[in-house]
This record gives structure tokens, sequence and C-alpha cells, in this order.
């Protein structure tokens, strides 16, 4: 699967509106993503950035964006970018993720996914780190999520 995402993101990424139909097209695939309307901004291997906008259905009580709309971003692009990233043989699940809250949430959030190294093949199942950090209009990070992936051989 993992070509195949890379393969339709690229297709698409230089036409007008390529982006956000691409995004979409992950959203109607994984509805759950659709509550935050995240935008991609890049996907390649090794790197994925995603946005979403600061609006009502996103925000909290104190008219910023919700801790979970950011934990959503984060799983969003952090799963893209190990879909992208690994082997055709290999698939990937999330097991875990570890978030700091680290300053109010205005305007909108720019979320940048690194894995900690190259995926790779194995007989076995292993733990990929990705470091997601998100950060508002200025640059300066609101928020860090650890997700910890399982990569694992496809079914035969």
């Amino acid at each position: 699967m993992a070509p195949q995402v890379l393969r339709l993101y690229q297709s698409l990424e230089r036409r007008p509106l390529g982006k956000w139909l691409f995004s979409r097209l992950v959203c109607l695939k994984a509805p759950y993503f659709s509550g935050i309307a995240p935008r991609i901004v890049e996907l390649r291997p090794g790197h994925g950035e995603a946005t979403i906008a600061h609006r009502r259905r996103v925000t909290n009580h104190l008219g910023t964006v919700h801790a979970i709309a950011l934990c959503n971003l984060a799983e969003f692009i952090g799963g893209l970018t190990t879909d992208v990233s690994l082997p055709a043989s290999m698939r990937w699940i999330p097991r875990g993720m570890q978030v700091e809250y680290l300053a109010k949430a205005v305007g909108t959030m720019r979320a940048v996914a690194t894995p900690a190294f190259a995926p790779h093949e194995a007989a076995q199942g292993y733990e990929l780190p990705v470091e997601v950090e998100v950060a508002d209009p200025s640059g300066k990070p609101v928020f860090r999520a650890r997700i910890a992936m399982w990569i694992s051989p496809r079914k035969a």
C-alpha cells in the first residue's frame, strides 16, 4: 500500500487543488479525520507536513485549538508519513502516543512528522517512533507527540 499512497500523492500534488483533493481522499478512507479538515502541505518518505485551520469545530471553551484536534492532526500526518516511508512488504498501526502541550494553540496549526529512523524490512515486527511537532503561525511549537508505530510484515 505504501507505494500506492505515495504515487497518488505525487500524481495530485502539482495539480490545482491536488493537495486538497488528496487530503479529502484520505479523509474518505479514514472518516474520523474529516472532523479536523486537515490539509497536506508536503509528503515524502521520512517527512510529512499538514495543517488545520483554527475554526469553530476545532475550538475549545478557551478559544484555542482543542488538545484532541492537535492529537488528531499528529496521528493524521504521522500515519501518512509512516505509510509513505515503509517498504511495500511492511505495514503499520499506531500502538500509542505520548503528548506534550507546550503553549496555547491559536491560529492555523502546522504539524511536521519525522520517523526516528528509516523503516526497513524485517521478518519480525518492530516499533518505529514518529516525532510530530505542531507550531502556530509564528513558528512557535505548541504541541509535541511521539507516536509509537508498530511495523510488521504484511500477511501473504
